[in-house]
């Protein structure tokens, strides 16, 4: 008879710590590459993060 395991449930993450981890990881791509267009692309993709953790903080407070 097989025995079941049920798969344990990560925490939820929050949409900051989502944010958060994207923009970790993209950072660390970011390092690896050389100056050019996908670099750049990827340093604006990382501000935008940023903003969007911010306007979410501020958003929250007003409520």
């Amino acid at each position: 008879m097989k025995t079941i395991r049920k798969r344990k449930r990560s925490e939820p993450h929050t949409f900051e710590q989502r944010l958060d981890e994207h923009r970790v990881r993209l950072e660390s791509r970011l390092a690896q590459l050389p100056r050019g267009a996908e670099r750049e692309q990827i340093a604006a993709r990382i501000e935008q993060l940023r903003t969007a953790v911010e306007l979410n903080a501020m958003l929250s407070m007003s409520e």
